[in-house]
């Protein structure tokens, strides 16, 4: 079942098209339902994120928020008028990230939501990682170039380096180039990238096994400089 739903997220296909005489469309949704209930996709991500922070650690110190707009094409609870795609169906993902480009939480929303009423929400998930350090930098870009996104900063006691409105991108990227590697990485996935799902729960869901895989993916990848184990690649990956 569980290499099922991998399937399902990475080629993006259908229930139906990945179902067989030995496991049918319905018993694949009802176990990914009882697995959301149980939290096992969360618990997955928390895991998995755990783990890097003992053994590589995470880079809070800056860190970077941005929103992403993907197609919906079947609505939902999380899907509204795309702007950039003539009013069609879409959802937005403001996802949060440390300074290597972990993801540390998002938030979901329809396509037509700004970026800036998102970010208080998306730096809530802050909360969850437990000590953090005394100075923190949140890198932005121009669409959050208000004061009301400053007060909220401020008001957290976080630091801001935003990208300023009028002036060229690259010469204010800094540390932000690596929330938009993150959001290309989600859109490796086909079931992000191109939603059919209509619940908000089993959206997250998916982002959470997306995380969970990003997050291993990246734990080995710098590890492998570091640490030496039995099943360890012969070249790093």
């Amino acid at each position: 079942m569980f290499d099922r739903l991998i399937q399902v997220l990475r080629f993006g296909c259908s229930y139906q098209g990945i179902a067989d005489s030995t496991c049918s469309a319905t018993t694949i949704r009802d176990r990914r339902d009882e697995w959301i209930r149980l939290g096992i996709f969360t618990q997955l991500r928390r895991i998995a994120l755990e783990a890097y922070d003992r053994i590589v650690g995470l880079l809070l110190h800056d860190i970077a928020v941005d929103g992403a707009i993907t197609k919906a094409p079947g609505g939902g609870e999380v899907a509204g008028p795309s702007p950039v795609d003539r009013r069609k169906q879409g959802m937005k993902r403001s996802v949060l990230v440390e300074g290597y480009g972990i993801p540390l939480g998002r938030v979901l929303a329809g396509a037509h939501r700004h970026d800036s009423p998102l970010l208080g929400p998306t730096l809530d998930h802050l909360d969850a990682l437990g000590p953090l350090p005394e100075e923190i930098t949140v890198h932005l870009d121009a669409g959050y170039d208000s004061g009301k996104t400053r007060d909220k900063l401020a008001e957290r006691g976080l630091h801001g380096e935003i990208a300023h409105k009028g002036e060229k991108a690259p010469i204010q990227a800094t540390h932000r180039w690596h929330v938009e590697r993150t959001n290309a990485w989600h859109n490796g996935f086909n079931r992000l990238q191109r939603c059919y799902e209509r619940r908000e729960t089993v959206v997250d869901a998916f982002f959470d096994l997306a995380d969970t895989i990003i997050t291993l993916r990246s734990l080995i990848r710098q590890a492998w400089t570091t640490h030496r184990w039995d099943t360890r690649p012969t070249r790093r990956p």
